[in-house]
């Protein structure tokens, strides 16, 4: 019998995202710096390629999902995607003063913290389902990141100013659902650390 492929639908639109990863950087990087006066349409194809990458995640799953081909490769590569994606385009935002350092420090952090608790619960063969807040803590970061990416592509003016009010308060709220979302995560895996830690 022979191994099913792993090159499914789902899974090639998730390689296709992080093989894209870094030609977003180089766009965003050779991007020339607006000068506020005027709207920047490089800027602008640089949030919408943004915007385009992140839906990605969502083809991704649709497709998994509704053609039956959740595969373990994509389980692996997925969440995988989607951080990359999203802690590339803060360190682009931190070089461009539109995020603060603390900002990624928390982001960064709750992963490692999720990542390694994931790597222990699985030893111990239990699986601790994505919640709503994780699914939360995504949209929002990527929305706050799409709207800061917008900001820098709008000329100075109150529309641009309101924008990046919303966008910083969007920020705060994913900074807030990440830290909760970690602390969530490990209340669940506590059983698991606990017991493993009875054990010894």
């Amino acid at each position: 019998m022979s191994r099913p492929s792993i090159w499914t639908a789902a899974n090639i639109v998730t390689c296709v995202r992080v093989a894209l990863i870094p030609a977003w950087l180089v766009l965003a990087e050779l991007t020339p710096t607006p000068d506020g006066l005027t709207l920047s349409w490089w800027q602008l194809l640089v949030a919408a390629t943004f915007g385009l990458l992140a839906l990605t995640d969502k083809l991704d799953g649709y497709l998994a999902r509704s053609r039956g081909e959740v595969t373990t490769f994509g389980k692996f590569l997925d969440p995988i995607a989607d951080k990359l994606v999203v802690v590339s385009a803060l360190l682009v935002l931190l070089q461009w003063g539109l995020v603060d350092v603390w900002v990624i420090v928390v982001i960064v952090a709750r992963e490692f913290l999720v990542s390694g608790l994931r790597m222990v619960v699985a030893t111990s063969g239990t699986v601790i389902a994505a919640s709503r807040l994780g699914k939360w803590k995504t949209a929002t970061t990527m929305g706050a990141i799409a709207g800061l990416l917008v900001v820098r592509a709008l000329p100075f003016g109150p529309f641009q100013a309101l924008l990046l009010v919303v966008s910083d308060i969007a920020m705060l709220v994913a900074v807030i659902l990440t830290a909760v979302s970690g602390v969530d995560y490990f209340m669940k895996s506590r059983d698991c650390l606990f017991d493993e830690e009875g054990d010894r």
